[in-house]
Order: structure tokens, then C-alpha cells, then sequence
């Protein structure tokens, strides 16, 4: 007989907390604190505040009355096991640094990836393709959220700026990086730190789970009692904290037989069961929808990741949840346990591939140093397919109406969205922008915008020239100095760009790419536009239309326009702020990042013009 459980609470439908709270009357809306929400017999154990996604959180709006959850698009297995043909082809030698063991420790809540993975490695889809969870997974960035450089940097630099806001900042930091231990030390009572003998010294008693990142029995173990909720964000997820090990249910998409289910009750200490609610898309918002630090001055909480709140109010709400671009099906089934008799199909992979090929390439070069579990070899693969996305699955450019006349080129560059969120989403060190580059019959360059320096700054880029200025939207580029770049901008207290995540009241520019169906319902106040976007009719949901309009002189034709989109996961303005604090860890990231700081290609298009 299969175990299986009901998701009885469900994920009702209705719009997310936070939308709700944008919609409510005044009377109704209360700025709280949210909380972690650990859920035994009945009852709320309040242990721990908010968590992010690379940075920083703090407090939210939450509405003082119920809010509904949403539905979210569910990739619905089949209840039974797929019978397939599996071949059983070895993978290749690892060519790069092997990786180290993963941690294999388990407490009272918790099991660290090292305890899971000897029942779920070894696996191939019917392609004969390796799609072992623990082997993409170990290469990802969820993965190894704990070791992320640039986020222990980042901590690092508030903590130094804002010593007396310590405690909470490295608390809060830790829910959605280091989830494991945060909820650990939080139900032993204690406040859990990162820094010095905190979470990240290989002394302290939680290191390993810590250093596990956001691991298999943290996701697994998320129930569906919040999902989509306004009490779910900033890392408010729900766990069961009564059951003790040995009868914890852990929960999965698939029916598993009683037999198969004891065998990994005794390996592991936890028991399987099925529940949909772990392939939609909420229950990836606790750490994808997260807050900025408190901040008196400003109106409302600050998101520094809304990209929940993004998909929601696209048109792939109704047809996608996250998983389907993050955690790709497999080809075929595959046998997710080394003890199933029959390849499970589809098969979500767990490479949870997203745009930052940046970082991945530091934990390639740096992995011994920063003590990565996945193999070179693995990370290489990472990259190939964060590239691809990026290269395929994210933009697509156009180039209509290119004309010249005389000497004036013009011409409309039209970007299409192919994404479910703004792009870039996530944390606002990341951007996007058009390089563009005319050249005459020779060869030689007589035009070009958006040209990258080989320590990534942005020539012609305000903000990359002067920390107190930014570079506007544009509807149309007439000169050289002018670049479109599609990124979101911090306001501080006095109206300044700023890096700084203490002390934000909100955005000066947000004009990343909206997804398709964005500009129809998108009234949610942490997701709306800023800046002269806001007054650009040809910056809609699902893309922007830029012109170019540019004399070339005496140049000679016939001219090749190339167009380009590039993408960046750290812009210069977020490297160059760094370097006013001095500490081990900032310095560490700044050393690793300036070996692979180069863009990333999303897009381009070339056309010759006069010939």
C-alpha cells in the first residue's frame, strides 16, 4: 500500500498576502514583523525572524486579517511508478578538482544532504543522461547558499556598518542561507550568528548543517499550512517540530510503497509521503519573496526580492510554477532511489539552474578554498546550463525599421521576455543592457554604447562614474554616453542610489524587463516601475522597444550594426561599494570575482546597413 497525504489546508485561491495588503482599505493594514512559523500540535512556535536570498532582511507589511493562498500551476506526477528503459552507462571521469564529501549528521529535526545521498546518486533518465539529485544539487546555488562568497561579504559589510543591528542582521541572514542550523539554535533558544564562532566556524556545533545550505530535509520538510500566504514571505515557512526523528514525515511528488518508505525511514528517519504542494511555486516564495531591514523612513517594507510576487502577476501563473524552467524535467523517467524497481517519470531534476554563472565559475576556480562538495566537473556542467538558459530560454532581440539615410542610421531594437519574473530578478545587484556597436566598411567601430571595461564597469554609465548619480531609462539612444540598462536602483535615506541594504526607503530606478502579461495587472506596490520607465509606452509586459538614432558622419559604408544584450549578476557600482569595508571575507570575494567578471551573452543580432 502507498502513503500518500491530502493537502486539505490546500492553496486556495485569491491573491498573495502582500497584494491583499496593497488592495486592503488603510484601517486594515498593520506593519508587523513576520515570523518563521514552526508548527507543532496545533500551535505557533515563534523561534526566528525573516531570511533573504542573497542579503540581508528585516520586517514586512502583514495584513491584521486572513488572507487567502494561491494556486499555483502543479507539475502532477503520475500517483504510480512509470515503467521505462533505463540504460546503465557510467559517468565520465572527473577531469577537475573532485569535490569533498558531503556532511552526513543528522539532529533532532534535521539530516544533512550526506545522509540522503547514498539512496539517490547513481541515477540515469532514459537518455542515459546523470541526473543523480545530489550531483546537480551539490552544484548549485541553493547548494552552497552558506559558502556564497559575495553573500558572506555582504553581511559582512552591514555588520560593519551597522554594528549595533548585529544580532538581528546575521539572525535574519541565516533563515534562507543557513536554514537548517538557523531553526536548529532557534528551537535550543539561542540566536543564531554567522560571523566569528558563529555558523561559519568549522567549531561550532551546527557547522555542518549550516554549511548544507538550503538542503534536501529543509525544502522537503516545508508543509503547505502558509504557502502563498503574507506569513510565508521573509523566510516564513512552516516545520512540524513535535514528531521526533524516526517518525518525521518528509514530503515528496510521488505515492511511495510501504516497503520502500520503511527502508528509507530507517536509513534516513524519515518517513515519505506525497504532497503536491512541493512543485508549486509556493513553496519557493519564503525565500524569494524577502524584505529589506526595517527602515522607519520609508513608507512600507522594501523587497529586495520580489520574484514571487513577479511570477504572480504574469501570464505563467496560469501555466508555470518555478520548477518547471529551474528544475527541468528529465528525459524519460529515472529511478529517483537506488531501492525503486521503476523509473519515476517526469522527473524533476534538482540543478535548480537560474542566471548566475558568475558565482558558479568562483566555486570552480575556488572550490578548494572554499570547501565545495561538487566536483569541478559538476560545476562546469552548472555553467553550461545556466549559459544556455541565459542564451535561449531568457530574451530574444530584434532589430525592424533599420534604416539609413545619409548619414543618420536609425533603427528599432525590440526585446521580447521569455521569462516568468522581471528581468533581472532577484537581488538588485544584477542588470541587464544593450551594447551597441556600428561599424564602417573597414571594420572599425564609429558608434558604441554599452561597451564593458575588463573590471565590469559600464562606459557611459552614470553610476558606474559617480556613485551619487544613475543612468536613466531611455526610450531612444542619440549618443554614445547614453546606455540602456535594465537594473533596480536603491534609494537611501536621503534620496541617494545606494548599495547599502540598512537604511533603504525604496527604489530611484527599476526598469528591469517585465514578464508577458506584467503591465495588465501588475499594482502590486514592491513589484511596480520607477523611474522614466514609468512614462515609456513602448516598456510593456513581456519587453521593451528601444530607438536608435545616430549620425555616422563621414564614416564609410557599407556599416554592420551588432546588438547585444549582456547580463551581469554583480554590477560594478555593488563591487566598487564593497571596497570601503575591510574584513577577511570582503576581501576573499573581491579576489575571486575579478577573475570571472565578465558578462554574459543573453542575446544579439547583426545586420549590415547600405550595402
Amino acid at each position: 500500500m502507498a502513503r500518500s497525504i491530502s493537502d486539505a489546508t490546500g492553496l486556495a485561491a485569491g491573491l498573495p498576502g502582500e497584494a491583499r495588503t496593497h488592495l486592503a482599505p488603510q484601517s486594515l493594514r498593520h506593519k508587523l514583523r513576520p515570523k518563521m512559523r514552526l508548527v507543532g500540535a496545533g500551535m505557533a512556535l515563534i523561534v526566528v525572524s525573516s531570511g533573504i536570498v542573497v542579503g540581508c532582511s528585516g520586517g514586512a507589511v502583514t495584513p491584521a486579517v486572513p488572507i487567502p493562498t494561491q494556486a499555483g500551476p502543479t507539475r502532477t506526477p503520475p500517483p504510480t511508478a512509470t515503467p521505462v528503459t533505463t540504460p546503465t552507462e557510467e559517468p565520465g571521469a572527473d577531469n577537475l578538482h573532485p569535490g569533498l564529501p558531503l556532511a552526513s549528521v543528522s539532529n533532532a529535526w534535521f539530516a544533512t544532504s550526506g545522509v540522503c545521498s547514498p539512496c539517490h546518486t547513481g541515477m540515469e533518465d532514459d537518455s542515459g543522461t546523470d541526473v543523480s539529485i545530489d550531483t546537480a544539487w551539490r552544484a548549485s546555488m541553493m547548494g552552497n547558499a552558506a559558502r556564497d562568497p559575495f553573500w558572506l561579504a555582504t553581511v559582512r559589510r552591514e555588520v560593519e556598518a551597522n554594528p549595533e543591528s548585529r544580532t538581528d542582521l546575521e539572525a535574519n541572514c541565516t533563515v534562507c542561507h543557513m536554514p537548517m542550523a538557523s531553526v536548529s539554535a532557534g528551537l535550543a533558544g539561542e540566536t543564531p550568528r554567522i560571523l566569528g564562532d558563529g555558523l561559519g566556524d568549522p567549531q561550532n556545533e551546527l557547522y555542518d548543517l549550516a554549511m548544507d545550505g538550503v538542503s534536501c530535509s529543509l525544502c522537503h520538510q516545508i508543509q503547505a499550512g502558509n504557502l502563498g500566504s503574507a506569513s510565508s514571505y521573509n523566510g516564513g515557512f512552516e516545520l512540524d517540530t513535535t514528531s521526533i526523528m524516526g517518525g518525521r514525515l518528509i514530503y515528496g511528488p510521488y505515492t511511495v510503497e510501504d516497503d520502500l518508505s520503511d527502508n528509507m525511514q530507517s536509513a534516513s528517519g524519515f518517513i515519505p509521503i506525497q504532497a503536491l504542494h512541493v512543485a508549486q511555486a509556493e513553496v519557493c516564495a519564503p525565500c524569494h519573496t524577502a524584505y529589506a531591514p526595517p527602515n522607519p523612513a520609508a513608507t512600507g517594507s522594501v523587497a529586495l526580492d520580489a520574484s514571487y510576487f513577479e511570477w504572480f502577476y504574469s501570464d505563467y501563473r496560469g501555466s508555470q510554477a518555478c520548477q518547471d524552467c529551474h528544475m527541468p524535467d528529465a528525459d524519460g523517467g529515472a529511478r529517483v532511489a537506488t531501492t525503486s524497481e521503476f523509473p519515476r517519470s517526469p522527473f524533476a531534476q534538482h540543478t535548480f539552474t537560474g542566471g548566475n554563472a558568475g558565482m558558479l565559475r568562483v566555486f570552480r576556480e575556488f572550490g578548494d578554498a572554499l570547501g565545495v562538495t561538487a566536483s569541478g566537473e559538476a560545476f562546469e556542467a552548472g555553467i553550461r546550463r545556466t549559459e544556455e538558459l541565459l542564451g535561449s530560454g531568457t530574451a530574444s532581440l530584434t532589430l525592424e525599421d533599420v534604416r539609413l539615410s545619409g548619414s543618420r542610421l536609425t533603427a528599432d531594437i525590440v526585446i521580447e521576455s521569455m521569462t516568468g519574473h522581471k528581468f533581472p530578478t532577484g537581488f538588485p545587484s544584477r542588470r541587464a543592457w544593450l551594447h551597441l556597436v556600428v561599424r564602417d566598411s573597414a571594420g572599425r567601430a564609429v558608434f558604441e554604447s554599452g561597451e564593458v571595461t575588463p573590471d565590469g564597469a559600464i562606459v557611459g554609465d552614470d553610476n558606474d562614474e559617480d556613485p551619487g548619480k544613475i543612468e536613466p531609462h531611455y526610450e531612444a539612444i542619440v549618443s554614445q554616453d547614453q546606455v540602456q540598462i535594465y537594473e533596480a536602483v536603491l534609494r537611501d535615506t536621503g534620496g541617494r542610489p545606494t548599495t547599502a541594504l540598512t537604511g533603504v526607503t525604496g527604489y530611484l530606478k527599476d526598469n528591469r524587463l517585465l514578464p508577458p502579461g506584467f503591465d495588465e495587472i501588475g499594482f502590486n506596490e514592491h513589484i511596480v516601475v520607477h523611474g522614466r520607465a514609468e512614462e515609456d509606452e513602448d516598456f510593456v509586459g513581456g519587453g521593451d522597444r528601444v530607438q536608435l538614432a545616430i549620425d555616422l558622419g563621414a564614416a564609410p559604408g557599407p556599416f554592420t550594426l551588432e546588438v547585444e544584450l549582456l547580463f551581469q549578476p554583480i554590477g560594478y557600482r555593488w563591487l566598487e561599494d564593497l571596497r570601503s569595508a575591510t574584513a577577511p571575507e570582503i576581501s576573499l570575494f573581491l579576489d575571486y570575482f575579478k577573475s570571472v567578471n565578465r558578462p554574459d551573452l543573453v542575446a544579439s543580432q547583426t545586420i549590415e546597413v547600405g550595402s
